[in-house]
């Protein structure tokens, strides 16, 4: 499995960003997906998680302004983000945790939010 996470970016505070992350894996559909995010002198916090049968779950922290989704099709978990705050601001890591348990990180992307 390699994980390729994209679409980070500078957005104003109250704006949007989707963040993208590839599966290379052959069993994309069997894995559980994650995004977390870790911010400067902060610990990484688990943001969003769909699990293979589509279940979501949120930090109650972005519960009603970030969305995960699943592409299975195309190997691609997204995150959509809107009315984004400052304290959104981290880097974005995508995660897998196989069907067997076995976990894997993608490469951050940096969300930067302005005031």
């Amino acid at each position: 499995v390699q994980l390729q996470a994209s679409g980070g970016g500078l957005v104003q505070a109250g704006g949007s960003l989707r963040l993208f992350c590839a599966d290379s894996g052959s069993d994309f559909r069997g894995n559980a997906m994650g995004w977390y995010r870790q911010a400067p002198g902060k610990k990484r916090e688990l943001v969003a998680s769909i699990s293979s049968g589509g279940v979501t779950d949120y930090a109650d922290s972005v519960k009603g302004r970030f969305t995960i989704s699943r592409d299975n099709a195309k190997n691609t978990v997204y995150l959509q983000m809107a009315n984004l705050k400052p304290d959104d601001a981290a880097v974005y890591y995508c995660a897998a945790t196989s069907r067997w348990g076995v976990p894997y990180w993608g490469q951050g992307t940096q969300v930067t939010v302005s005031s």
